[in-house]
């Protein structure tokens, strides 16, 4: 049966700030955009929910929450009806990228008004149970994958630290530069969302919540070259260093595979010779904390490209740096097959996605 969101669920909202769980204890968990924030001795929710992350970076993450829980403000309510599974809920949730309905341009936002005539295939609860059994152990065989990509992280890490020391307090005392040293910065920014044709072309734009790894490799939405030529968002040269700036995405990171735009929560740095973009990369991972302890606000902390322009990292010798590229490309071998296996377990999960909640629904048994 074809349904709309509306017909499945309601909105609630939270006036709680994170301020509200500090020096606070209890059984009752908070979650907020970036997963569990602490315990209080109250809950909001009797019942297990979905939550949307609806202002700021992140925006539409989804989440499934238990019972006897709350989120904080920036985060919405999706309250499940008799008539749907809260889990089912998630995955249809998931599967719409509400993100693309966002507005603001500093903070943005999205809001249920925009996104409840969102349809989908509702099956009936036996189905639903069935679906989200299938769906959970994919999701389970993508983590087992991401696990074994994780310790390749890990000795790539190990390496960097045994090359170069620890980035922090410079322990190999290398010469000190700014950022803004390194290559040419810019800013990204969006496209005027009343005319839809910007969004009907082919150049990846990317939002701060997709920097989820080395090299990017295609954004969930692509613009028109007319986009850009209308609109403060630019066109980054491949080869570039994205760098997220507010909120949950501060710091997360990609390098520009292609030549590709971004919002405007994003920083590109393009750089010059004095550094290999792989290696700073890994610079700034292993310093990223340390830059985030410096973001600025209160119910949102977020950096600005000011701020990470001024940023002080050590810098080593060109030579030094393409080794450790070279190391990295080694293990990427390695990665790149586990990687492979788990894009193929990602891509049944799609798939599973798609025809249960688009197409009409048959199982796969």
């Amino acid at each position: 049966m074809r349904v709309k969101l509306e017909d499945v669920c309601v909105k609630g909202t939270s006036n709680l700030k994170q301020s509200d769980v500090i020096d606070k204890t209890g059984e009752y968990p908070i979650y907020g955009a970036a997963g569990y924030i602490g315990s209080v001795d109250f809950y909001h929710q009797d019942q297990p929910y979905v939550a949307v992350v609806k202002d700021g970076a992140g925006i539409g993450r989804t989440s499934l929450h238990p019972a006897k829980s709350s989120v904080i403000g920036t985060m919405q309510y999706l309250l499940p009806k008799k008539n749907i599974l809260p889990e089912y809920l998630c995955y249809v949730v998931r599967y719409m990228h509400l993100e693309k309905y966002f507005t603001g341009a500093t903070i943005p936002h999205i809001y249920f008004k925009d996104y409840k005539n969102e349809a989908f295939n509702l099956d009936t609860l036996d189905r639903q149970r069935e679906i989200v059994d299938i769906l959970g152990k994919t999701e389970g065989i993508i983590a087992s994958r991401q696990k074994e990509l994780q310790k390749l992280d890990d000795l790539i890490k190990a390496r960097f630290v045994e090359l170069f020391g620890d980035p922090v307090y410079n322990t190999n005392d290398l010469p000190i530069r700014s950022l803004n040293e390194l290559g040419s910065w810019a800013s990204g920014g969006t496209p005027s969302r009343t005319v839809p044709e910007y969004f009907k072309g082919n150049i990846d734009w990317y939002s701060a919540g997709e920097l989820n790894k080395l090299f990017l490799e295609g954004s969930v939405e692509k613009i028109t070259e007319e986009a850009i030529e209308k609109s403060t968002t630019k066109l980054f040269k491949a080869g570039s260093l994205l760098i997220g700036m507010y909120d949950t995405a501060a710091f997360k990171m990609g390098i520009l595979k292609e030549d590709s735009a971004s919002n405007q929560a994003c920083a590109c740095i393009t750089p010059n010779d004095e550094v290999n973009i792989i290696w700073l990369y890994y610079e700034l991972q292993m310093m990223k904390n340390h830059f985030l302890s410096q973001r600025r606000g209160v119910r949102q902390k977020n950096l600005n490209l000011g701020m990470i322009k001024a940023f002080k990292i050590p810098i080593a010798k060109r030579d030094q740096q393409d080794e450790f590229s070279d190391f990295v490309k080694q293990v990427d071998k390695s990665k790149f097959q586990k990687y492979n296996a788990t894009i193929l377990s990602h891509n049944i999960y799609v798939f599973e996605t798609r025809r249960r909640f688009i197409c009409k629904p048959t199982l796969i048994i």
